[in-house]
């Protein structure tokens, strides 16, 4: 019996298409991050502030590399110092990567961290860091929108201490805030979740 050419073309294309189902396997998933997922937030978009050479900052200037921001203060005797230790641990073992990230360190503590305190505390971690400041009114305006508290404790000489929220956030290149990375995480966790921001849209 003579069988159509039209029918054996058919069948090879559903064998053909047959196999190559049997070949695709399902993509892995997505490497997890380790810090808390806050993509979506709807609060820290933005902040207008001046770093420690005197140039006006907003998010806009970084757009492209991953960003680490931390409100801190330079008389800070433990959470500070250890964050910005970890984050200078995981840019080096980012290697040349660490090119695209930008660590910010935004002060609570304007009235003694002035420009040149904090263009000596902040890059003397690494030189690319930058320290941010800005008038009350502006300070006051970045910790409301990436909801930091922080409060004096103890006199108004210089032996205040200043309680303040102490974890980390992180952005992707595209500006959007991605991670909150809790104080005591490790560097560890910060290399690897950096990482993950650095190879794009997720």
């Amino acid at each position: 019996m003579r069988i159509p050419v039209s029918f054996l073309s058919a069948a090879l294309i559903a064998a053909a298409l047959s196999v190559a189902g049997c070949d695709r396997s399902p993509a892995p998933p997505a490497e997890p991050f380790q810090a808390t997922d806050i993509t979506g937030a709807d609060f820290g978009t933005d902040f207008h502030l001046t770093d420690h050479t005197g140039k006006p900052r907003s998010m806009a200037d970084f757009k492209g590399k991953v960003v680490a921001l931390f409100f801190g203060y330079t008389h800070c005797p433990d959470a500070c110092p250890t964050t910005m230790t970890e984050l200078k641990i995981a840019l080096g073992k980012l290697g040349p990567q660490a090119r695209d990230v930008q660590v910010l360190f935004v002060t609570v503590d304007p009235g003694r961290d002035t420009p040149d305190v904090l263009s000596k505390y902040v890059p003397a971690f690494n030189p690319t860091f930058l320290g941010l400041s800005g008038t009350a009114a502006q300070l006051a305006e970045a910790q409301k929108a990436f909801k930091i508290v922080a409060q004096k404790v103890g006199g108004e000489g210089g032996g205040y201490t200043v309680d303040h929220s102490a974890g980390t956030y992180l952005f992707d290149r595209q500006g959007r805030l991605r991670l909150f990375v809790s104080y005591g995480a490790g560097a560890k966790v910060m290399e690897h979740d950096i990482r993950l921001l650095l190879q794009g849209p997720r």
